[in-house]
């Protein structure tokens, strides 16, 4: 199962996906999480990615999408993946749409969890991140059993420091202005699911794995 995690920041990708990995024992792909990790093994497109970053510029999108081709190479992926953050644009969907193709895979779902701004600020300042493992809870909407302290790994819960209220709106707008126009894509290409992301997190799993057919 190629699946895909898509949503504004606080949306709730981050807690869904780790169901999605529960179930179907696949790895859940971030460009961050891939980029780190390709800069650390010191691959062809890792040390690229490297000369950009130590110059104080982003990594080019043909940087980035070289390193995912290299991910979706690996063997944990022959049965699945997550794909989690990626893309952004259209020029990057676009992108990765070639690449996959290329590869002879394609995706199965696109999940979009939609929430409304008025509540995603909330959401997000309540967010705690798990400095071991990076799984995501909430205060009030998704805690942890033990205060701080991670289901899944016992690592530490964190505040991560762009999740305040002036970072938030920014990013907001920045996913209405570049990201959001990607709902369209998918939905063209026939393998958009939209779910109300406001529900309570059980019930939004719960709609998730009718939508698929799980």
């Amino acid at each position: 199962m190629n699946l895909m995690v898509f949503g504004a920041p606080g949306a709730g990708k981050g807690t869904q996906a780790k169901f999605l990995i529960e179930k179907y024992d696949i790895p859940q792909i971030s460009t961050g999480d891939i980029l780190r990790a390709a800069i650390a093994e010191k691959t062809d497109m890792g040390m690229e990615a490297k000369k950009f970053m130590d110059e104080g510029k982003l990594v080019p999108d043909s940087t980035i999408i070289g390193i995912i081709k290299d991910r979706l190479a690996e063997d944990d992926c022959k049965s699945g993946f997550i794909l989690d953050g990626y893309p952004r644009t259209l020029p990057q969907a676009e992108a990765l749409k070639a690449l996959m193709s290329d590869m002879g895979i394609s995706l199965d779902k696109v999940i979009s969890l939609n929430v409304p701004d008025s509540l995603i600020v909330g959401r997000i300042t309540g967010r705690r991140v798990c400095s071991e493992c990076g799984a995501s809870f909430h205060v009030e909407f998704n805690p942890s059993k033990v205060e701080d302290v991670c289901d899944y790994c016992s690592g530490k819960l964190l505040i991560r420091k762009d999740d305040n209220v002036e970072t938030v709106k920014s990013r907001l707008e920045a996913y209405h202005t570049q990201t959001a126009p990607l709902i369209a894509f998918y939905t063209d290409m026939g393998v958009m699911l939209k779910l109300d992301g406001t529900k309570e997190v059980a019930q939004v799993t719960e709609d998730m794995f009718k939508a698929i057919g799980a």
